[in-house]
């Protein structure tokens, strides 16, 4: 049986751009390579789009680039030939494509904009589709949906830039002290600050903008964050809930990436019954964002016990550290069997 070609993307014209080449690194090194053939498929951080050929370690130090490597490439827009079409030397190859993995994160990846052209040349695409990818990456939007699906959300006031500094100080103190300056659109922890007084608010508002016209001031939740990985469309598996611990602080970029004061514990010490909670509103927040493939679900859980919704991650790292294999090798799969079982989602539609 010939083995299925599945485009792998990594890089992006995003602030993730280093994230993606971690996760791809990842994925490329434990795909089933008897079933499938990655056609490996590098954006530059401008946006140019190359066949790669070269070695994965050279993906994850970040130095792919290369004209013996690399050659221009696009997505055929024909629906009745998916494939990417590669322009070197001696003309155009046409390389025919079964699904398409996006190992991409933030903006131009995760957002719905690279599921749309997937989408619309007919290609098969692993993960969430154009509607819920883009929902997701808005946390406001996300939220709206998620509470009106009876879920409890953090309470939150959306600003956008004209409005200016006299009218985000009104919503923060209105919101109360500890609160979270974030960006409405934006992936790994990038333009968040966490505002202990007033007086911080305003270097934390500029820092947001710089990543997307609309920020978000949402209330400090107190307690601590648990996530859980979803997989599936019809029928969902849920890996183990995780649990972060802090030393202090929040789950800022440095930490998601290093772990270097804070601790990931797999399952979550919390008691099985809780588990359960934390698994049937992570299924019933990603089904009211019509979500398909997979995603992490992301909430906390307050002294209280009660599940209050943060986000979710469409694509969520798989880097060494990444929260998603991990919880789902908790529950039995290995990122081996992951990868597979999102790669035949994707082909079986």
């Amino acid at each position: 049986m010939s083995k299925l070609k599945i485009a792998v993307l990594f890089g992006g014209c995003s602030p993730e751009y280093g994230v993606s080449l971690q996760s791809a690194a990842a994925v490329l090194r434990h795909i089933d390579q008897s079933r499938y053939e990655p056609v490996m498929v590098g954006i530059s951080q401008a946006g140019d789009w190359f066949r790669y050929t070269g070695p994965v370690d050279n993906i994850e130090s970040d130095t792919w680039y290369s004209a013996e490597t690399c050659t221009p490439a696009v997505v055929c827009p024909d629906r009745n030939a998916p494939a990417l079409l590669v322009f070197g030397p001696e003309g155009m190859q046409k390389v025919h494509l079964d699904a398409a993995f996006p190992v991409l994160h933030g903006r131009n990846g995760e957002d719905g904009t690279v599921q749309g052209l997937f989408e619309l040349a007919g290609v098969p695409l692993v993960g969430c589709g154009v509607l819920a990818s883009a929902l997701c990456m808005d946390k406001d939007r996300a939220h709206k949906l998620a509470q009106a699906a009876g879920v409890a959300v953090p309470r939150s006031a959306v600003l956008e830039r004209w409005m200016g500094v006299t009218v985000a100080m009104a919503e923060g103190e209105t919101l109360g002290y500890p609160l979270f300056v974030k960006p409405v659109r934006a992936g790994s922890s990038y333009g968040i600050t966490k505002v202990l007084e007033r007086g911080q608010l305003p270097a934390a508002l500029e820092l947001a903008f710089a990543y997307d016209d609309h920020i978000i001031l949402e209330e400090a939740v107190p307690g601590f964050e648990v996530g859980c990985a979803v997989l599936g469309s019809d029928t969902l598996t849920v890996g183990e809930p995780d649990e972060i611990e802090l030393a202090g602080g929040f789950f800022n970029f440095t930490e998601k990436y290093t772990l270097e004061t804070s601790t990931i514990h797999v399952p979550a010490r919390i008691p099985v019954e809780q588990r359960e909670q934390v698994k049937a509103n992570a299924k019933r927040i990603y089904r009211a964002l019509g979500c398909q493939g997979f995603a992490r679900v992301d909430q906390f859980l307050t002294p209280e016990g009660r599940l209050v919704f943060n986000e979710v991650n469409t694509i969520p790292g798989f880097t060494a550290h990444s929260r998603y294999p991990n919880m789902m090798k908790a529950a039995g799969m290995s990122f081996e069997q992951v990868i597979s079982a999102l790669i035949e989602l994707a082909v079986a539609g």
